[in-house]
């Protein structure tokens, strides 16, 4: 009995010595251990939200933004006296057409953006007025016909003058004579706009159909140079030339390469169409009628090559029409010249591989 009383105090030791042993390793068990945390050259890869892409209506090309903008449509001076031109290199189409006998005028149309200055700007005919119409285009010219003036006293389009504006929103350039120099400015137009109570809101889309690159429209003849004439006259005979690295055309005149007098840019164009129309004289000014609605043969050159097609008259809007259906553009600028059906575009147009 002495002895089991004599150990008891070890006993006791020992147990107290088990259960701390215990305790410690349940402690060790429960414990967490943290992760690692990334180090500082290790990327964090995250997935962004796909940017929405929006086609610009006369262009095509895409942007991050929609653009609901009416489009401008403004007669421009093409005299050799009014060159450089103004505001041209922004156009998202140029259409070229005879306005008196073989001198042409421009039609430059504006949607993607609006230039901060147009010019020189110069008078209206009916059928410029029509094909504004048809685009639904806000037109602004200085001057008209008298055709033209009926029609637009008729508010057949939204548009300013600088007939009734002269000085207020067209303003004289010092540094050239009437009429080459009236100039309108782009706020000016939306301010314009704004007096005669016109919507700038696009209620119209083109009736126009793109490529979705440059290799998908290279299908026709070779045609890097193309030289489009006006009768005999080198001041209206245009020459484009394709640059493959760029993959646009250059505009020049008399050898004078197109260049915008505003900004210093040159004209650099995507698609030049040609429309074949009838012309008829109608006065001793040599002022003419088209016909801008029956539709007829047309070339489109894009891409250094250049394809027959023909051109209808859809709902107002000069479309260019390949087996039935709208041809496709490359994205980009376009010019478009409207020559007569006679002589035809055997006259008017060659063009080199």
């Amino acid at each position: 009995m002495k002895g089991i009383m004599r150990a008891w105090p070890f006993l006791l030791a020992s147990i107290l010595l088990l259960c701390t042993a215990c305790s410690k390793k349940e402690k060790v068990e429960a414990e967490v251990i943290p992760l690692p945390s990334p180090s500082a050259d290790q990327e964090i890869v995250e997935e962004n939200e796909p940017v929405p892409q929006y086609p610009q209506p006369f262009t095509g090309i895409l942007s991050d933004a929609e653009n609901t903008r009416r489009p401008v449509l403004a007669t421009i001076n093409n005299h050799p006296l009014a060159r450089p031109q103004s505001g041209i290199s922004q156009a998202d189409i140029v259409y070229e057409m005879a306005a008196e006998g073989n001198v042409t005028r421009f039609l430059a149309l504006f949607q993607s953006e609006l230039p901060e200055e147009i010019g020189p700007v110069r008078s209206a005919r009916d059928y410029f007025v029509h094909i504004a119409k048809g685009i639904d285009a806000f037109y602004v010219a200085h001057g008209y016909s008298p055709d033209a003036q009926t029609l637009l006293q008729n508010r057949t389009v939204d548009h300013i003058n600088g007939m009734q504006y002269d000085g207020v929103l067209f303003q004289r350039s010092k540094e050239r004579r009437a009429p080459h120099n009236s100039y309108i400015s782009g706020e000016n137009v939306l301010a314009g706009a704004e007096k005669v109570n016109a919507s700038m809101e696009m209620e119209k889309q083109p009736s126009l159909s793109f490529h979705e690159s440059i290799e998908n429209a290279k299908i026709g003849d070779m045609a890097s140079t193309i030289t489009v004439r006006y009768g005999a006259d080198p001041n209206f005979t245009s020459v484009y030339t394709y640059d493959a690295e760029k993959g646009i055309y250059e505009r020049t005149v008399n050898g004078i390469l197109t260049v915008d007098k505003a900004n210093g840019e040159q004209v650099e164009l995507s698609n030049i169409l040609l429309f074949e129309a009838a012309h008829r004289t109608i006065d001793n000014v040599g002022r003419q009628a088209i016909d801008i609605n029956s539709g007829g043969r047309a070339l489109l050159f894009h891409a250094g090559i250049v394809k027959e097609i023909e051109w209808k008259n859809e709902n107002g809007f000069l479309t260019p029409v390949e087996d039935g259906l709208q041809a496709k553009l490359i994205p980009g600028k376009s010019w478009i010249h409207i020559v007569a059906s006679n002589p035809g575009m055997a006259t008017s147009v060659t063009y080199t591989p």
